[in-house]
């Protein structure tokens, strides 16, 4: 199959390049002509486009394919320059992080030109490449069918990952990394969770492993005042923890491996001390649509809130209420800072 790729940064060039090497066509477009000239010369795609004009002319199939891997925050600006180009039945696929109620929104939109508009959230990273991309799919089930060859493709297929005991044979795709999820916003819906529950888990090994980083305060000098509460029993925290080993540790038979606590062993063996990063963490928004439809359905969600609500303390989001508990502290009891 042929399709047009609008955006290839990072994830759009590596998802280009496996279906190229499958023998798909892609014709790739980014805004700055040299990044297009150099996944051209990186072999990351087919052919580079000029213009989104161009992605549309290049491909001569019927329908046309566009896949979008834009910022959510670009593709209805995206798509409205796209349309005085496409044609009836032209497919739109929209591979980003777009709130599924946008993506029914757009559906409706482009349904009134009868172009049809696809949601997939996709997982994978920049290890997609060779790894291949969880794909969670939303849409009309006619064309959801129609593109199965390229999400066939992007997918990581069974591999060696054991079949789940009891799973009747050839039940669908999802063993193989790619699941048609329902209608338009489906397929968004599915990602918003699944990174709602990426924050919680990253949480938990974060506040797990500082907890052993902490360990040995019984051994620090500690200030005696009636403001700092004593570390109790310092004999029972003496232990200086190698965090590198630990992750490497857990990695090997343990109930809580998982890629994830991979990629954080990769990084202790990088830097034991991780100091070359801040702890500025970032949300792009799925985190937050996920408390908010926990909230519009009356479900708990703890554990992914408070997961949100440490990536906004982490940049510095909670320094003037902290001011503010300093300033009662100090009017009630003539408490100063330490």
């Amino acid at each position: 199959m042929e399709l047009g790729m609008i955006g290839i940064g990072r994830m759009g060039a590596n998802m280009a390049q496996r279906l190229l090497r499958a023998g798909h066509k892609v014709v790739g477009y980014a805004r700055t002509a040299s990044t297009v000239e150099q996944r051209v010369k990186e072999g990351a795609i087919s052919s580079g486009a000029t213009s989104l004009e161009d992605v549309v002319k290049q491909l001569n199939s019927s329908p046309r394919i566009l896949w979008l891997m834009v910022p959510a925050a670009s593709v209805d600006d995206t798509i409205a320059q796209l349309l005085p180009h496409l044609s009836e039945g032209d497919i739109l696929v929209d591979g980003g992080n777009s709130n599924y109620q946008d993506d029914i929104r757009r559906a409706a939109e482009l349904e009134k030109h009868k172009i049809h508009y696809v949601d997939c959230g996709t997982s994978g990273g920049v290890w997609g490449l060779e790894r291949g991309y969880c794909q969670m799919i939303g849409g009309e089930d006619e064309i959801v069918k129609y593109l199965d060859p390229i999400f066939k493709t992007l997918a990581p297929g069974v591999g060696a990952i054991d079949r789940t005991p009891g799973r009747p044979e050839n039940k669908g795709t999802a063993e193989e990394g790619y699941l048609h999820c329902g209608p338009h916003g489906a397929g968004h819906f599915v990602k918003m969770v699944h990174n709602g529950i990426e924050y919680g888990v990253m949480a938990a090994y974060a506040e797990g492993l500082n907890i052993l980083h902490n360990a040995n305060i019984g051994k620090n000098t500690h200030m005696v005042d009636a403001e700092t509460a004593p570390v109790q029993s310092p004999e029972h925290y003496q232990y200086d923890m190698d965090l590198p080993e630990i992750s490497e540790l857990w990695r090997r038979g343990s109930v809580i491996s998982s890629w994830l606590l991979d990629l954080t062993a990769q990084s202790f063996q990088e830097n034991p001390t991780l100091s070359n990063f801040s702890g500025r963490v970032a949300d792009s928004g799925e985190g937050r649509w996920t408390i908010k439809a926990a909230i519009d359905e009356g479900v708990p969600a703890h554990v992914l809130s408070a997961a949100l609500y440490d990536r906004f303390e982490s940049r510095g989001q909670a320094e003037f209420a902290n001011k503010v508990l300093s300033a009662m502290r100090f009017q009630f009891g003539g408490h100063h800072e330490r």
